[in-house]
């Protein structure tokens, strides 16, 4: 944008704004709830919520809003700036108008009881402390489906809620192909007779230390801490109330420092991208992350392509090592393959390369079933288990381990889940286009210089805000379409290095 829009644009993003602001209140009190609130807020952090939600809602279908999109229709014939914000704000004012308010409100508070459920059952492993507020919630956004589909596929309309334009006819195929491509592979590394040495990556790991680690390598990252902070909650996260204000969350084992370490690194990734957002769109419908399969390929980039590379370690061992003194003898050669084993586990979260887009699948899978009206909520947690066998041929012995391990059904995200794999894939994309541009990357990365690739990422991604889809900021980035073959490469790589196995002969 200009530095003075027109007079029509000013008053779009004037009423936009408040718009925002409601979500930002909102944001302050899930993050909140999530990390500093007392079990007893529970009622009334909802009943705000959905009082807020309803002031949005509100906002978005007012004639005011629409008003406002329409004196602007004009001018976004000949400027291609303006038609983002222009298309970004149809499309919410769109979603909303099909949503009734009280639905809209509904769901807030169903969603801020069904946080506090899901916390509640997690720790005491009880899937019965959640069920009934499980049922409420797909029951609310099965409504909410229906209306946005307005007679198309009602799974699709929740997709399309976290990448515009997703649809499970595109991604049925594209799980089934990772699926035969890496299936395969996860059960060559099972037959090989190789098994990787991980007790160097675990022992005695005090969690100040990790916290001091995992903070001074997302420093180093570019995470800027005067406009952020690191708070601890049951399930990783960021949030984001506008880039000046980004709050990442982790969680830690005191055994093994990798689940706090990569999860540090995958929502500083995300807070990356929050803080490198525009700030002159700041406040503007086309000023927000373009969907989340982009945001989840800046987490997953920081995480898994940064994160456990080699050269990243050659520069992190030493402050490792001044972090936690008892590995002193540790050398990245012992280190690197504990960073890239292969086979199955139980926690997405934690889930190896090769294998984590099997979890995804399921997930992806078993809501398809919720949303068809094939499965029951009661039904849930054993579907849960017999699909992680089909998938991963493991079988969760604990609910805490299986249908609890995830918060986003407690929040309503039916749909989400997609977007990690789609990260996946573009994130290695990315990355590949990025070490094209910067050939001294690897290098640069073994002396702690990550400015130039974060740099790229903002000039490529992150400073365009929603002006572009995903499909065309991708292309636009690397040159080609979003494909699988990037990801493919990268996992054949590692795991032929780590496990001897050609996975092109598979």
């Amino acid at each position: 944008m200009s530095a003075a829009p027109a007079p029509q644009v000013q008053t779009l993003f004037d009423v936009f704004r408040q718009i925002k602001d409601l979500e930002v209140a909102s944001a302050v009190l899930q993050w909140d709830q999530e990390t500093m609130m007392p079990d007893g807020g529970a009622a009334g952090r909802g009943r705000v919520l959905a009082t807020l939600t309803g002031l949005k809602h509100d906002l978005l279908t007012s004639s005011r809003f629409s008003d406002a999109i329409d004196g602007c229709v004009e001018l976004a014939a000949g400027d291609p700036t303006v038609a983002a914000q222009v298309r970004e704000a149809q499309r919410r004012r769109d979603h909303a108008c099909k949503v009734p308010s009280e639905l809209a409100q509904q769901l807030a508070q169903a969603e801020s009881h069904g946080l506090v459920a899901w916390q509640r059952a997690r720790k005491a492993d009880d899937f019965g402390l959640f069920r009934n507020e499980l049922g409420k919630l797909i029951d609310l956004v099965k409504q909410k489906a229906s209306a946005l589909a307005a007679g198309g596929d009602p799974y699709d309309s929740l997709l399309d809620l976290f990448d515009p334009g997703c649809k499970s006819a595109e991604l049925t195929p594209l799980f089934a192909g990772l699926r035969a491509e890496l299936a395969p592979l996860v059960q060559a590394v099972a037959d090989c007779g190789h098994s990787v040495d991980e007790s160097v990556a675990r022992g005695d790991f005090p969690a100040e230390q990790q916290q001091a680690f995992g903070e001074m390598v997302a420093k180093q990252m570019g995470f800027d801490f005067n406009c952020g902070r690191l708070d601890l909650a049951a399930h990783p996260f960021c949030t984001s109330f506008y880039p000046q204000d980004v709050r990442l969350t982790w969680r830690y084992a005191l055994d093994d420092f990798r689940p706090a370490l990569f999860g540090i690194m995958h929502e500083a990734g995300h807070g990356l991208y929050e803080q490198g957002l525009p700030a002159h769109m700041q406040g503007t419908p086309a000023g927000d992350a373009v969907g989340m399969g982009v945001h989840e390929s800046q987490s997953r980039m920081w995480e898994n392509l940064v994160g456990r590379s080699k050269a990243f370690w050659e520069w992190a061992l030493p402050k490792f090592k001044q972090h936690f003194p008892g590995s002193n003898s540790l050398t990245v050669e012992q280190l690197y393959p504990c960073l890239h084993t292969v086979k199955p586990s139980f926690i997405r979260v934690e889930a190896d390369e090769a294998t984590y887009n099997l979890h995804v699948a399921a997930r992806y899978e078993i809501e398809k079933l919720i949303f068809s009206g094939k499965v029951e909520v009661d039904d849930l947690p054993e579907l849960w288990n017999q699909t992680y066998f089909e998938l991963l041929g493991i079988r969760p012995q604990s609910h805490a381990d299986g249908i609890l391990q995830d918060i986003h059904w407690s929040m309503g995200a039916f749909g989400y889940f997609p977007s990690y794999t789609l990260g996946n894939l573009i994130n290695s994309q990315l990355f590949e286009a990025a070490k094209r541009d910067l050939p001294e990357m690897e290098s640069q990365f073994s002396r702690g210089e990550f400015q130039p690739l974060l740099d790229w990422l903002r000039g490529k991604v992150h400073a365009h805000g929603s002006q572009y889809l995903s499909n065309e900021l991708v292309i636009r980035a690397t040159g080609e379409p979003m494909s699988s073959s990037a990801f493919l490469r990268h996992i054949q790589e590692v795991t032929n290095e780590v496990y001897g196995i050609d996975a092109h002969r598979v």
